[in-house]
């Protein structure tokens, strides 16, 4: 049987249970808070993270992997797998899934690198996939042939809290950020093709709020899916108010709580609200 070593990044959002359990290899995003920087789940937890977001949120940043962690980590893998398949955060926002590729081809081991085009929820959802197909006897190929479909069957829509924080990462325009701060409008961003766009300008956060729902809506009524994630930046008791409310909609969908990827939440603020879905079909 063919030994599958499994690498992704910190912005997979995986418990650290079930790294553990697969032996998962993952490499730490950093996070820069006023001033210092921390290895996302190695130097410091997401609700950590989102602590100091909260305190010294402004002009926070992050940054990917030295290049060096990679080919590190390849050079130890071929000596303990025959192949690996790696699959990374949307290239569209960091150069981990190039700098993976990069480092492969110099540590000479085999290995299939997968741009997920998104991060986080789904992210792991196509990770804990091939994990359950590798223990149902896929081989290395099949596995392979099916993760490379997902990027196109993924979902995901965040209502930020600070635009300030938007403007500074580049995610969105000065100008769109000051007619949505003048006008009391609430910006409602989804992944396309792997970047981060406005999807709707809406009134009120309540209205926000009310639309994404009506989307998860529009989504079961499809079957596009069986199981829901809704992510917070730091505030999970609106996560548990939201999965409460799903719940009574929609009672057949299993609904997951998850801390968004810091990543993620750093650009977007803390108080930050997401929900993301991988289809079934």
């Amino acid at each position: 049987m063919t030994k599958i070593a499994w690498i992704t990044d910190s912005t997979c959002g995986l418990s650290q249970a079930f790294i553990d359990e697969n032996n998962i290899h993952v490499l730490p995003m950093i996070v820069n808070i006023n001033g210092i920087s921390y290895r996302e789940d190695i130097d410091i937890s997401k609700e950590e993270i989102y602590e100091l977001l909260r305190q010294h949120g402004e002009g926070a940043k992050t940054s990917q992997p030295a290049y060096g962690e990679f080919v590190e980590l390849y050079e130890r893998l071929k000596g303990e797998y025959d192949v690996g398949i790696a699959i990374h955060a949307s290239s569209e926002l960091t150069g981990t899934y190039q700098s993976s590729i990069s480092a492969a081809e110099l540590a000479d081991f085999p290995v299939e690198v997968i741009d997920s085009r998104i991060g986080s929820y789904a992210l792991g959802k196509m990770i804990s996939n091939g994990i359950e197909f590798q223990s149902k006897g896929k081989t290395y190929e099949e596995i392979v042939q099916t993760l490379r479909t997902y990027p196109a069957k993924t979902e995901m829509y965040l209502l930020p809290e600070s635009l300030e924080q938007l403007k500074r990462s580049g995610r969105v325009s000065t100008t769109q950020t000051v007619f949505a701060n003048l006008l009391n409008i609430n910006l409602l961003l989804k992944f396309d093709d792997g970047k981060v766009v406005v999807d709707e300008k809406i009134r009120s956060k309540k209205r926000t709020t009310r639309r994404i729902f009506q989307i998860i809506e529009e989504a079961v009524e499809k079957k596009e899916f069986t199981e829901l994630c809704i992510m917070h930046a730091g505030v999970k008791e609106t996560a548990d108010q939201w999965k409460q409310e799903l719940e009574k909609l929609h009672d057949h969908i299993k609904i997951k709580v998850e801390a968004l990827v810091p990543v993620a939440g750093v650009h977007t603020g803390y108080g930050t609200m997401s929900v993301a879905w991988l289809k079934d079909k």
